[in-house]
């Protein structure tokens, strides 16, 4: 499945879930968000990666139905919350998204294996993160055994998926895609991945056995978290203050991804003491929407017309970006609204969310209709 597609779909599944909200459960809400928006995305997007990081030729025509693979699962996954008959969709639908993940991890090490000379950090974490999403994935299975345990499995399945799956995927992508938005490279970004993904990794799994089991694991998750965090924080600052604070472009949106992130784990932590507090509404409002729109405002131009970037994909990443950090603002204070509980939270993470889309859609019409014009 196309990548532009993808991205597409996932902004269109996000709009739908916030817009849905009201009306239906958490976790159907949740799921049309992770499973069927964010997970074929990230299966897609990391079809396109490896290859970059392992410096090997594209992925074979028949990995490109990963995505797809996924999407099923996760359809499914959202069918069987919605409608109680199609129970049996839970299972079959984590089946089949298991499937997708052990492939692209099975297909990542075997590009590792047939590399000349080492790959690129980030791949480590890519990795990492699908297995994170198998053992997510395998926990929601092992309930069909343990039905006794299937509430702590869920907590453990849904902080390995957003803290594990979507977490280290997007540290591991934001720590090279932001000095590739900013125009100048990260000299410490090579050294600093290698270092931070075994406190992000040893983190998440202890924040997750914590939530589900042992409440006092997931404090000592937190702050194993709060290094890479810290680290990655720090470092942008230092170098990339101007383009965070711009008016315009991605820069702003990745910081706020960033910035998300961190407060949507200061807001689970918050919740052992005030449980008004919503840690997932913080994580979606404050850090997946500035993250998947601000990544695509980098990254459409280059899926959309792959090859040598040229003036055409100059005026299209503009035009995607326009505004970015006045919407990085918004999506921030939704965050904060979504997490404590406010009732304006949601909707104000929506309209941000459908500016850019009707945005993006409008300079993605633009854009072809030049580049029609103008093959050359």
């Amino acid at each position: 499945m196309a990548l532009p597609a993808l991205v597409f779909l996932a902004l269109a599944a996000f709009a739908a879930a916030l817009l849905w909200s009201p009306y239906a459960g958490r976790a159907a809400v949740l799921h049309l968000m992770l499973a069927v928006g964010a997970m074929p995305l990230i299966f897609g997007a990391m079809t396109h990666f490896i290859p970059v990081l392992t410096r090997t030729r594209s992925a074979p025509a028949g990995l490109l139905g990963v995505p797809l693979l996924g999407l099923a699962g996760g359809a499914l996954v959202v069918g069987s919350l919605g409608f109680p008959h199609m129970i049996w969709g839970r299972h079959a639908g984590a089946l089949l998204a298991v499937t997708a993940a052990g492939t692209l991890l099975v297909w990542s090490r075997s590009r590792r294996a047939g590399m000349l000379g080492s790959p690129h950090p980030g791949l480590a974490w890519y990795e990492a993160a699908l297995a994170c999403i198998i053992l997510a994935l395998c926990a929601i299975l092992a309930g069909a055994i343990w039905p006794e345990q299937m509430p702590a499995l869920r907590r453990f399945h849904l902080h390995l998926n957003t803290l594990g799956f979507i977490g280290l995927t997007a540290l591991g992508t934001l720590s090279v895609l932001l000095p590739t938005v900013a125009g100048r490279p990260d000299p410490e970004a090579v050294s600093r991945l290698r270092r931070d993904l075994l406190w992000a990794v040893a983190g998440t799994i202890l924040i997750a056995i914590g939530a589900a089991w042992f409440g006092v694991l997931a404090g000592i998750g937190g702050a194993l978290w709060a290094i890479p965090l810290v680290r990655l924080g720090a470092s942008w600052l230092r170098r990339y203050r101007v383009e965070i604070l711009a008016l315009h472009g991605a820069a702003p949106l990745l910081a706020a991804a960033l910035a998300g992130f961190t407060l949507s784990m200061l807001f689970g932590a918050a919740a052992v003491a005030f449980p008004v507090l919503s840690p997932t509404s913080a994580y979606i409002a404050g850090f997946l929407l500035p993250l998947v729109s601000g990544a695509a405002s980098q990254l459409l131009p280059v899926w959309l017309r792959p090859g040598m970037q040229g003036n055409w994909h100059a005026r299209l990443r503009v035009s995607l970006g326009r505004h970015g950090g006045t919407r990085a603002v918004l999506f921030l204070i939704s965050g904060v609204g979504a997490g404590s509980g406010l009732e304006w939270g949601v909707p104000l993470a929506a309209g941000t969310l459908l500016w850019f889309i009707l945005q993006a859609g409008g300079a993605l019409a633009l854009a072809l209709i030049i580049k029609k014009e103008n093959p050359s």
